[in-house]
């Protein structure tokens, strides 16, 4: 598939007949620090009709007035720290043509070739964030999306997206975001009641850890398993059944316990190996003091790590695998993140220690371990410009062994599609159990 890049341009914040703000800058929380310095995309697919990209332009620039920092620039303060520069510098608006039928051409896998055509480019960009129109014969649009993950992590994210859709059906958008990243104060003297060493930070002499190129990464392939909702719910059962507490597991946890264990399973792995699965957790409703509205606009996201002897995890039943994931979610708590707000502040320069994440940036293959994200909770769907909410959606990303994303099918019965990418021997016998419960 080919396209056809038609104009590219600047667009900026609209304030009507307000006076623009001053420039200002906008120190990085802790959060921030920690999370993967780089462009993440996705990419949102439209049937027609769909409405004129000047309407779509005009409410990006109103939304951008609210969200100054999507417009704005990374730079350095006096201190040699990475800053977000909030200066409506504006976002990169790209308009496109594809001489193809959208059915016939790309079918939203993740690391799709075809799909990464639909977005800007992730590297060497100045910009923090970037939209890409593609029209296409039949009428259908694809809007692609990059934002700089240091700016947003995906709840600030959809919250943005969805007030961008307000924007352009002329409604009000509410609630506002919530700038504020001074918020996260360490406390005096500093309560360390957790080690942060190999989990959110990592000491800088093993920053070349993953700098190498691995001939295997050749042999990864992707593929999305459609969960129904009815085997789902039999997944969700089986985790449960032997849960002391008789609180039955989340979806998340019950199918990436099914997903954890057929995986290993599929790898091969000694018996006496221990695999582990790192989460991403929103933290935003687990702290109190201070109090994160759900609209803060930027990081909050911390790490649970769920592990186990692969023996261990293979012979007991899957409600155990369940519960180690369980316990290793509740434990990122009010005491663990202030504990790790209070490490960051005091700890992490002092040590010479770096962030994980940025480490991990060139990570290719996560076996024995793996890698588990959840788009579910996300409000992708509130994306309507004015034509009703896409009918495709898809994270855009080359496949890295061992990491899973759970989202929620288009189908919008309750289904869940999950993307695996595993070495191709791995695949061929996952293929054959990912569907059976043992």
């Amino acid at each position: 598939m080919k396209v056809i890049i038609q104009t590219s341009k600047l667009v900026k914040p609209f304030y009507g007949s307000t006076q623009p703000p001053p420039t200002d800058i906008i120190p990085l929380s802790v959060f921030d620090k920690v999370t993967w310095n780089m462009h993440i995309a996705v990419v949102y697919a439209y049937r027609p009709s769909t409405p004129a990209t000047g309407a779509i332009e005009l409410g990006l620039r109103k939304v951008l007035a609210v969200y100054r920092e999507m417009a704005g620039r990374l730079s350095t303060n006096d201190s040699g720290e990475i800053v977000i520069l909030r200066n409506d510098a504006g976002v990169r608006f790209i308009e496109a043509f594809a001489d193809r039928n959208l059915d016939e051409t790309v079918s939203f896998m993740p690391s799709e070739p075809a799909v990464k055509s639909l977005h800007p480019p992730l590297d060497g960009v100045k910009e923090l964030t970037q939209i890409q129109i593609t029209r296409f014969n039949c009428g259908s649009m694809v809007l692609g999306f990059t934002l700089h993950h240091m700016v947003a992590d995906a709840n600030a994210t959809s919250n943005f997206l969805a007030a961008w859709g307000k924007a352009c059906r002329n409604i009000e958008i509410s609630p506002l975001p919530f700038h504020d990243r001074t918020i996260f104060t360490p406390r005096d003297p500093p309560v360390l009641e957790f080690d942060h060493k190999g989990v959110e930070f990592m000491p800088e002499n093993m920053k070349d850890i993953y700098d190498f190129i691995d001939d295997r990464v050749e042999d990864i392939r992707a593929e999305k398993f459609h969960f129904t909702a009815e085997f789902i719910s039999k997944i969700k059962s089986k985790a449960s059944s032997l849960n002391p507490n008789k609180n039955p597991f989340s979806t998340f946890e019950s199918i990436v316990a099914h997903i954890w264990r057929a995986v290993t399973k599929a790898r091969q792995l000694d018996v006496s190996e221990t695999t582990r699965v790192r989460i991403s957790v929103d933290c935003r409703n687990r702290i109190k003091d201070p109090k994160v509205p759900n609209c803060y606009l930027g990081n909050m996201v911390l790490w649970a790590i769920a592990k186990a002897k692969v023996d261990e995890l293979l012979y007991e039943p899957l409600g155990h695998a369940a519960k180690l994931l369980h316990d290793a979610i509740i434990a990122i708590d009010e005491k663990y993140i202030k504990s790790f707000i209070d490490f960051a502040h005091n700890c992490a320069e002092a040590e010479d220690l770096i962030p994980t994440i940025g480490i991990e940036q060139n990570r290719m293959i996560f076996c024995p371990d793996m890698d588990a994200g959840s788009w579910l909770r996300l409000a992708f769907n509130d994306l309507d410009f004015g034509c009703g909410a896409p009918y495709a959606f898809s994270p855009c990303f080359s496949p890295i062994e061992g990491d899973i994303v759970l989202m929620p099918s288009f189908v919008n019965d309750g289904s869940i599609d999950v993307y695996v990418p595993l070495f191709h021997e791995h695949m061929k016998v996952f293929k054959n159990i990912c569907y059976s419960l043992y």
